[in-house]
């Protein structure tokens, strides 16, 4: 594998050009085949990623943007941070993006509250990067502790002592000595 092959992101092909949407907007469904879940969940470090679907629609927007909204359906098997036995857990995530060329700016401009709304990105080249957007959505969707229902980290300070050492006990038999 090249370097150049290395750093493309999973699911970078899902790109949409702009020319290619249409002014009543682009409705999409995408489905990962196994390549892309394979690449997909070693990049997340999943145990495995059993079904990946994206429903979205691309609008043109007043001024010379392009909204991105769907929604994110996977099904997610993740190693349990305690036993590291499978955990499985279904992902069903929202998104929404706004694209802009550096050259526009969305409408509202710095009166708008940046947490209202979509997310706004700058659009590199003529790409609308859907996949991109699926991966991070998912990404960021996961839980960080995955962790088996019941199991409980057990964490024992000194496992040969059953009782704990105390931090002055050097001190006290320094004294005995005097």
């Amino acid at each position: 594998m090249t370097k150049a092959a290395a750093s493309v992101p999973p699911l970078a092909s899902w790109s949409h050009p702009t020319v290619d949407v249409p002014e009543q907007g682009l409705e999409k469904v995408r489905k990962a085949g196994d390549a892309e879940r394979a690449e997909i969940a070693s990049a997340l470090k999943l145990a495995s990623l059993d079904a990946l679907e994206t429903r979205y629609r691309i609008m043109s927007v007043a001024g010379g943007g392009w909204r991105l909204k769907g929604q994110v359906a996977a099904d997610v098997v993740q190693s349990c941070v305690v036993t590291l036995e499978p955990v499985a857990s279904t992902i069903d995530e929202p998104f929404e993006v706004e694209f802009w060329r550096e050259t526009s700016e969305p409408e509202g401009g710095e009166d708008k509250s940046v947490l209202e709304g979509p997310d706004v990105e700058t659009l590199v080249g003529d790409d609308i990067p859907v996949g991109r957007i699926v991966f991070e959505t998912l990404s960021s969707a996961l839980d960080p502790y995955p962790r088996k229902e019941g199991a409980a980290f057990d964490w024992k300070d000194n496992p040969g002592s059953a009782e704990k050492a105390n931090p002055f006990s050097v001190l006290a038999q320094l004294k005995d000595k005097e």
